[in-house]
C-alpha cells in the first residue's frame, strides 16, 4: 500500500473520577469521525485509558494499581477492539500495563484491522523522578510507578507499512528515531501527556515546549525519512494543565496537519509512504553514508564524560 489516510485522536484531559467505558466512548466517537473521513491507521495518545497520575505522590506506590491494565483487550476496552475491527482500522493507542509477574510499564500497541495485537512497545525513556521533591511546581513520578521499558524499539509491517512506536520523552531522544529507522520505518506513532510548564523552570512555559515538541518530532522524522503521527492527551486534567500540538509530520519533516484545539479532535492526512524511499535513498541512505567505527560512545556511555 504506497498510500492511506492516517488519523491522530487527540483527547482532551481525562479526570481521576472518569471510568474507562467512558473514556472508550470518547475514543469510539473519535474513530467514527476518522472512518467518515477514510481514515484507515488511527493515533490515539499515552495513557489514553485514564488520567496522568504520576503527578501525584503516594507512598506505597501499590495505592495506585487500579490505573493499570492487567489483560488488554479487557471488558472495559473490547468495544474499541470490535469497533475497530468492524471499520477495518488499524489503530495504536497508550496505557498502563501490569505484568503477570507484578512488573508495572507505560505501554502502547499496534492493532491490526483484524483487531489483533501486532506490536506492544513499553516507554524507554522515563522523564522525572522517583521520590517526592518539594521544589517542584508539580510531581512527575514516572520513575515511581514505572521500569523503563524492555522491549527495545521494534517495528512491526501493518496494513503494508512499517511501523514503529515512541511514548512521549522518547521523542526528544534522537537515539529513538535511529534505531527505528534503521529498520526502515515508515511510519513513528507517538502519544504524549506534557505538563505545559517545567517543573524547575518558570521561563519554560507552553510556547518552548511546543516548540521542542515540534522540533523532536519533524526532526526525527526528517532524519529517518518517516511519516511521524504525534498525539496528545492535553488540557485541563484534576487541575493540571497539557499542552495539545498533535501533528502529522511527512518524511520532509514538514507539518502537515496540526489540532487547533485542547480537547477531543481529530486530525488527519493521506500519507503517501512511496515518499519514504527518496529521504532513505539519497541524504539518509544508511548504508552509503553511516560511519559506525566512529559511533561507539553511544552504545557504550551514558552519562557525559568531559576531557581532564
Amino acid at each position: 500500500m504506497t498510500k492511506m489516510i492516517i488519523g491522530g485522536a487527540q483527547i482532551g484531559g481525562i479526570q481521576k473520577d472518569e471510568t474507562r467505558e467512558e473514556v472508550i466512548a470518547r475514543m469510539i466517537a473519535l474513530m467514527d469521525e476518522a472512518q467518515a473521513k477514510g481514515v484507515k491507521f488511527l493515533v490515539y495518545p499515552e495513557m489514553t485509558l485514564t488520567t496522568f497520575f504520576p503527578r501525584f505522590y503516594v507512598e506505597d506506590r501499590a495505592e495506585f494499581d487500579h490505573w493499570f491494565e492487567t489483560q488488554m483487550p479487557n471488558p472495559a476496552v473490547q468495544p474499541l477492539f470490535d469497533k475497530a475491527k468492524a471499520c477495518g482500522m488499524g489503530f495504536t493507542f497508550g496505557y498502563c500495563e501490569l505484568t503477570p509477574e507484578g512488573e508495572h510499564f507505560n505501554t502502547s500497541i499496534i492493532v491490526s484491522p483484524e483487531g489483533e495485537i501486532v506490536l506492544t512497545y513499553r516507554k524507554t525513556h522515563l522523564p522525572g523522578h522517583a521520590e517526592f521533591e518539594p521544589e517542584r511546581t508539580h510531581q512527575h513520578l514516572e520513575k515511581r510507578y514505572f521500569l523503563p521499558g524492555d522491549t527495545g524499539f521494534g517495528v512491526v509491517k501493518n496494513q503494508g507499512v512499517i511501523m514503529g512506536m515512541a511514548i512521549c520523552n522518547d521523542r526528544r531522544w534522537p537515539e529513538t528515531w535511529r534505531v527505528l529507522g534503521l529498520q526502515g520505518v515508515q511510519l513513528v506513532t507517538i502519544g504524549y501527556n506534557t505538563p505545559s510548564q517545567n517543573n524547575l523552570s518558570a521561563e519554560e512555559g507552553i510556547e518552548r515546549r511546543m516548540y521542542h515538541h515540534e522540533l523532536s518530532v519533524c526532526a526525527g522524522a526528517y532524519q529517518n525519512a518517516t511519516y511521524a503521527v504525534a498525539v496528545a492527551k492535553c488540557g485541563m486534567e484534576d487541575g493540571n494543565h497539557m499542552f495539545a500540538g498533535s501533528i502529522i509530520v511527512d518524511p520532509d519533516g514538514f507539518v502537515v496537519a496540526k489540532a487547533e484545539g485542547e480537547g477531543d479532535e481529530l486530525i488527519v492526512h493521506e500519507a503517501d509512504f512511496a515518499k519514504c524511499d527518496f529521504g532513505k535513498s539519497t541524504v539518509f541512505n544508511f548504508a552509503a553514508h553511516r560511519r559506525i567505527e566512529h559511533y561507539g560512545l553511544i552504545a557504550s556511555q551514558t552519562g557525559v564524560k568531559v576531557p581532564e
